[in-house]
């Protein structure tokens, strides 16, 4: 058996940016219009009258300030209210491929590697542009990578599961190292005219290497346990949908898109989170007082405080438990390693720390890795 690390991380960033006063300014436009134009219904109690949203309603309840996305014009086009991603030719890369190569090269750099030196890609992500063929055997080609790669999803929790697959296979001994890259599309899928979740979503793509752990040279993260669990519920789903809708080529229905009973899945997540994280430390010998940070799925700043105070046994100091959603908003799978990739480098020798993602499934994946 051998032993894996993390030896370099990329992520990919739009150019486009939507505050929440952007966004907000687009929404009620959008609800006004629409509740002039169905008046007649609405007094008559047939049709439900569009409430108003506000940054502040925003900002309390999850903790967003802007986000990032792939096209802006479409989401605060009060007329559209969703982005404008044109069908790209079967011979141009796809929109997740060309945000993961991103990633990836950046993360190639950090770890002194080159494509010769991988030997699988892993395109863990909730949505994916297509069925088939593989969004990461797409992305293998474009990087020039010899092996062979293929595409999972479990939600937000795709990277963790991700890492955990790549790590088994290098401790087996099949491969000796993987790129798992997580390119989410998340505005394409949002309903941007639901005011109880028209916030939540951005775009952004990132990548982690994982090598074996054998004659590294350059700074990296041992990866010491992994841990998955998953426990069906629906109160997080997308029923079908994804990009079709930004083509313009097929009706859009709200059933096509993100749908989420926030209540339920604040009640029954937090605590299965919290039992697992606790689980997972207990049975790796390592104390609350052990771990220097933890690395949170990035949904809800209220999730990721009670999920730290309940971990640690306190309320979590200032860097202990990074936050990225008020630049990045929720980004799914992305967020937890964003938050790794930029608030990690300041950890020393032997400092542990954890990385946690948790969603829709519902699933929740771990990885406790150690500064080397």
């Amino acid at each position: 058996m051998y032993s894996a690390a993390i030896t370099g991380t990329g992520v990919f960033t739009p150019q486009h940016t939507i505050s929440n006063d952007e966004l907000v300014d687009a929404f009620n436009a959008y609800a006004e219009r629409f509740n002039a134009e169905h008046a007649e219904a609405i007094a008559a109690g047939e049709v439900e009258a569009k409430p108003q949203s506000s940054s502040d309603f925003i900002l309390a309840a999850s903790g967003i300030e802007r986000r990032y996305v792939l096209d802006k014009s479409g989401v605060l086009d009060p007329d559209r209210m969703f982005p404008r991603l044109p069908a790209r030719a079967d011979e141009e890369p796809s929109y997740m491929a060309e945000m993961a190569v991103d990633a990836s090269l950046q993360a190639l750099s950090q770890a002194g590697r080159s494509a010769d030196d991988v030997d699988a890609v892993i395109c863990a992500a909730s949505n994916h542009e297509r069925a088939y063929p593989a969004i990461a055997v797409e992305i293998q080609n474009l990087l020039e990578i010899n092996g062979f790669g293929f595409d999972m999803n479990v939600a937000c929790s795709s990277a963790t599961f991700g890492i955990q697959t790549a790590t088994d296979m290098i401790r087996a001994g099949s491969i000796r190292s993987a790129l798992v890259v997580c390119p989410e599309i998340c505005s394409a899928h949002l309903e941007w005219r639901d005011r109880d979740c028209h916030f939540i979503f951005g775009d952004v793509a990132t990548a982690v290497l994982v090598e074996r752990d054998e004659g590294l040279e350059r700074p990296h993260f041992k990866i010491r346990s992994t841990r998955l669990a998953t426990d069906f519920s629906n109160n997080i789903r997308n029923n079908d949908g994804f990009l079709r809708r930004t083509h313009d080529q097929m009706e859009d229905r709200r059933d096509m898109q993100f749908m989420q009973n926030g209540r339920k899945v604040f009640k029954e997540v937090l605590p299965l989170v919290s039992q697992h994280i606790a689980g997972h430390m207990a049975d790796d010998g390592i104390s609350a007082d052990d771990l220097k940070r933890l690395w949170l799925h990035q949904a809800n700043k209220s999730m990721n405080d009670y999920i730290g105070k309940k971990v640690l046994g306190r309320a979590p100091e200032d860097g202990e438990q990074p936050n990225i959603l008020q630049d990045y908003a929720n980004t799914s799978s992305a967020g937890s390693i964003i938050a790794f990739a930029k608030y990690s480098d300041d950890l020393g020798a032997g400092d542990i720390g954890l990385i946690c993602s948790f969603g829709a499934g519902y699933s929740v994946g771990s990885v406790i890795v150690e500064r080397a």
